[in-house]
Parts: structure tokens; C-alpha cells; sequence
């Protein structure tokens, strides 16, 4: 009887485990999704950017300084890992792009340069609805794995906690608003 007892009791344990483990997996999958959102609208922010600087070249061709300096920042960002400095680089780049349109008439009027200024406010759109989405998974994924009795056994299998996306300062205040394109 204790025999039976004894089994039961490791049986039910190792269930328990392998409820848990489950459940931080799928939580954990949430998060790496999250930061596979984020860097997906980046690289759409960073395949449009040369589309926009041809467009601009077209009308404002001895602009050729912040042409550069916009492809320079594009390329930096689009290396390597999410870097919250190079994307605010190339922020204020696009910005001196984008107000180009000022000094432009002809070019604020293109109707390519005003399909390519939506869809950039497009990506900018989804890029914090991205960030929203991934901090929401990450606070799910740090509460599973602190609650009882997940806390007992979460360390020990692996799983450690995820930091929430940081926003720099460039971008504190600005992530929920529609980017601000005006000329």
C-alpha cells in the first residue's frame, strides 16, 4: 500500500512538472515572438527608407548630405541586433529627410513621396503596437514563472526572466501617439 502510495504521489509531482515546464515553454515562445515582431517592422522600416531617399534624390538631388547620413543610419541600424541608439539615429535622420518636404513644394505634392511618408507612419504604427505586445508577453512570462509553484522549479529547469523592451528617449512619450509627419 505505501508502495502504491509512494508512486501516486511521484506521479502526480511529475505531472505537476511537466505542467509547469509546458506552460513556461509556451510563455516563453509568446516572448521570443514578440522580439521577432519587433525586429520584422524594423527591417519594413529599413526597406523603405531607400525607396523614400530615391524619391527625395529626385526632387532634392543636391540635398546630398542628409541623403547620406540617412543611408549611413539605415545601414547602422539594420546590423546586427535591435539597438535602441542606431534606431534613434536613424529616427532623427528620417526626420531631416521627411522635412525636406518643407523646403520642396514639388515634392511634398508626389504622390510617391506621400505614399511612402503613410506607409513609414504605417510601420511606425504596428512597431509600437509590436512593443505594447511584447512587454505584455514578457509580463505574463515573468508571472507564470514567479507564481507558486512555478517559482519552485523555474530556475532550475531553465528559465530565467525576460526583460521588458526599454524605450530610449527618444522614443518615451511618442510610442502610443501616430507619428508626426508635417510639412
Amino acid at each position: 500500500m505505501e508502495l502504491i502510495i509512494s508512486i501516486a504521489v511521484i506521479v502526480l509531482l511529475l505531472l505537476v512538472l511537466i505542467g509547469i515546464y509546458n506552460r513556461l515553454v509556451a510563455l516563453r515562445q509568446n516572448v521570443n515572438q514578440g522580439v521577432a515582431d519587433i525586429d520584422a517592422q524594423l527591417r519594413q522600416r529599413h526597406d523603405l527608407i531607400p525607396n523614400l531617399v530615391n524619391t527625395v534624390k529626385g526632387y532634392a538631388g543636391h540635398e546630398q548630405e542628409t541623403l547620406e547620413q540617412v543611408i549611413a543610419a539605415r545601414n547602422t541600424a539594420a546590423q546586427g541586433s535591435m539597438n535602441s541608439q542606431d534606431e534613434a539615429q536613424l529616427r532623427v535622420a528620417l526626420d531631416r529627410l521627411l522635412a525636406l518636404g518643407e523646403a520642396y513644394p514639388d515634392l511634398k505634392a508626389s504622390t510617391n513621396f506621400q505614399e511612402l511618408q503613410r506607409e513609414l507612419s504605417d510601420v511606425e504604427d504596428k512597431l509600437a503596437a509590436a512593443r505594447r505586445a511584447l512587454n505584455a508577453a514578457v509580463s505574463r512570462y515573468n508571472t507564470g514563472r514567479e507564481t507558486f509553484p512555478a517559482v519552485v522549479f523555474a530556475s532550475a529547469m531553465g528559465f530565467e526572466p525576460a526583460d521588458f523592451h526599454r524605450l530610449d528617449d527618444s522614443e518615451k512619450g511618442v510610442v502610443d501617439q501616430a507619428p508626426k509627419v508635417e510639412f
